[in-house]
């Protein structure tokens, strides 16, 4: 916050503020707690130009979901050899033109994707992800990715076969994931699967222990702070990777795919108030509504799950509060906190034009504003940097 408020506090006009220096001290934190950790930045969480960048110089890579995240990563200046493609679903199309731009490691989670991916990358890498529940994350990501740890052994058979290198596993235990026990369920089925391949002959020389690690500056539905057990995240993570070296017969490395946890209390949305108003709901009830100009067509699109702290600059914390409903500009019943029906407090003296500063906005800003609904223009990105950071050299 100390880095944002001057960038935001000089804004006159709404934009988004990333702090370049809090995002690689939140890496080189990451590496701390993970020591000897390949970091693949999920670029679709912010796909920034300066914040790729800045990562890049730290030493990360990139988790990539397509040709275009892969092009956007080397024009960053990360190597091919840092950045995989990460996402299951891909034609073959892109899958060749992935090929072609460099990328030799490819996530998949069926048969019939590794056919596509031998015949259109050929000789390359493969990392199969096995499902998750998802429980305890905000947003639990079971059902369209990942399979069964039996389809896991004979996906990767059919990789040998097909002439690939059968590389590795991966997990995702689901974005801004709340708890450690999700974590150890991934270890322990990781676990299994790694046996059952090295009964079969495949010793897969990396886990990628995907995304999930949360931010820590969200409030709930409610406005009340949420608290993740980092502490006890980390040290799962860390016994967990003990645990699966001891059962590997050859070294196995580890891959992180880090996205919100890196960014998201790193950028703040400068917005302004448009109204608040109070009027009769139709189940009798009245309820204040505070209109931003900016919600989830244009910053804040997972709303639907969380609040932000908001800072409302020149109105006191002691003034009085009403408790509204926080809503964006757009006529879509869906651009609310909560769907409309979580009121948060506010000062009841704010008007419009007021600015708002929306905190740990930065995750996923950027990509999931839209182009224009209603006429309104996606937010300006604006990134500044504090005291310069030494410069450190990660694994490969």
């Amino acid at each position: 916050m100390d880095a944002l408020a001057g960038p935001l506090a000089a804004a006159e006009t709404d934009r988004i503020v990333y702090d370049l220096t809090g995002i690689a001290h939140q890496y080189d934190a990451l590496l701390g707690e993970l020591p000897g950790t390949r970091v693949r930045f999920a670029l679709k969480a912010c796909p920034v130009d300066e914040v790729l960048r800045c990562l890049a110089e730290r030493g990360a890579g990139f988790d990539a979901a397509g040709p275009a995240e892969i092009t956007q990563a080397l024009d960053a200046g990360a190597q091919p050899d840092h950045i995989h493609y990460g996402n299951t679903i891909k034609s073959d199309h892109d899958i060749a033109e992935a090929h072609r731009l460099g990328v030799r490691t490819f996530a998949t989670d069926s048969i019939e994707d590794v056919t596509a991916i031998a015949a259109h990358a050929p000789r390359a890498r493969v990392f199969c992800r096995l499902a998750t529940r998802g429980e305890g994350a905000l947003w639990g990501l079971s059902r369209k990715f990942g399979c069964a740890p039996d389809d896991a052994v004979r996906v990767l058979e059919t990789a040998r076969a097909a002439g690939l290198t059968p590389a590795g596993l991966s997990v995702h235990v689901g974005s801004q994931q709340m708890t450690g026990e999700a974590w150890q369920q991934a270890v322990d089925t990781l676990a299994g699967t790694l046996t059952a391949l090295a009964g079969r002959g495949i010793v897969p020389d990396h886990v990628n222990l995907g995304g999930g690690l949360p931010a820590l500056g969200y409030r709930d539905r409610h406005g009340n702070p949420l608290e993740p057990p980092l502490d006890k995240i980390f040290t799962v993570l860390r016994e967990g990777m003990d645990h699966l070296r001891a059962l590997s017969p050859a070294p196995l490395g580890f891959v992180m795919e880090p996205g919100r946890h890196l960014v998201a209390d790193h950028g703040a949305v400068r917005a302004h108030v448009s109204r608040l108003t109070r009027r009769r709901q139709p189940d009798g009830t009245d309820v204040h509504w505070l209109y931003l100009s900016c919600g989830k067509f244009n910053g804040l699109y997972e709303m639907d799950q969380l609040t932000h702290h908001m800072v409302f600059p020149g109105h006191s914390g002691d003034e009085e509060h009403v408790l509204a409903v926080v809503a964006g500009p757009t006529c879509d019943s869906d651009d609310a906190y909560g769907g409309g029906r979580h009121p948060v407090p506010v000062p009841r003296s704010v008007t419009s034009g007021d600015p708002v500063w929306i905190l740990s906005a930065g995750a996923y800003a950027t990509s999931y504003m839209t182009q224009g609904f209603n006429g309104i223009s996606p937010l300006p990105c604006v990134c500044t940097r504090g005291a310069d950071v030494q410069r450190r050299t990660p694994p490969t």
